[in-house]
């Protein structure tokens, strides 16, 4: 039963069923029939990690996420579970702790990205916390564009904000700024500041939105 006001209704709860990191490899190595040593060695990821991610003890850097998809043959934004919405009402009562050493660390030439509670599925928002390494446009290179929205506070240091069709923005440490992802835009840190840090949330209804992020990422590397 559930207390609305001082009106009590009768409701059916619902919990969560969306699968975690561990859940989902777990389904995977069942369905293959893989002991836990038969998946390491595809993977080449030791047996203790492996079970440990299994009971959700433990979430996987980027590279070794890369690796697992790789020699496993799964798209990489599967492992960050990114899933059909399910449209009946439901009170998931779901929630996730995270801190920099849970995260999912990706490293570019222009930022150290750290997704955080990557073992939540079917997120409608994907917060991170990213360090800022370019300090100009020019050393940033070609401006971003994905589809959503995003919103950033800036944590630490001086950001500067180029978007596509707006004069850049300096930002400082308790300042805030809320985009449409689409439209080209670059963050950089002052030239007089040693480090900058922002906390970002990417929000959208393309359910590839991870996916469109990780292309992001191998294309920043690439150049």
């Amino acid at each position: 039963m559930v207390l609305i006001g001082n009106i009590v209704k009768e409701k059916e709860f619902v919990t969560s069923h969306a699968p975690t990191l561990g859940a989902l490899l777990r389904s995977l190595r069942s369905r293959e029939g893989w002991t836990l040593k038969e998946m390491s060695e595809k993977s080449g990821i030791p047996v203790s990690t492996l079970s440990k991610v299994e009971h959700d003890r433990l979430t996987l850097t980027y590279d070794k996420l890369q690796q697992l998809s790789r020699r496993l043959g799964i798209r990489m934004s599967e492992l960050f579970a990114e899933e059909p919405e399910d449209t009946s009402a439901q009170v998931t009562a779901r929630r996730s702790m995270g801190d920099l050493e849970s995260a999912v660390r990706v490293e570019t030439p222009n930022y150290d990205y750290y997704y955080l509670c990557t073992e939540l599925r079917r997120k409608r928002m994907i917060p991170v916390l990213t360090k800022i390494r370019a300090k100009s446009a020019q050393e940033f290179g070609k401006l971003v564009h994905h589809s959503g929205e995003e919103f950033i506070y800036v944590l630490k240091g001086k950001v500067i904000i180029h978007t596509e069709f707006y004069d850049p923005v300096t930002l400082e440490p308790g300042q805030a700024l809320y985009i449409d992802s689409s439209m080209g835009h670059a963050y950089v840190a002052a030239l007089d500041c040693d480090e900058a840090e922002v906390l970002g949330v990417m929000s959208s209804s393309d359910e590839d939105l991870m996916e469109s992020l990780l292309n992001i990422h191998e294309q920043e590397n690439a150049a």
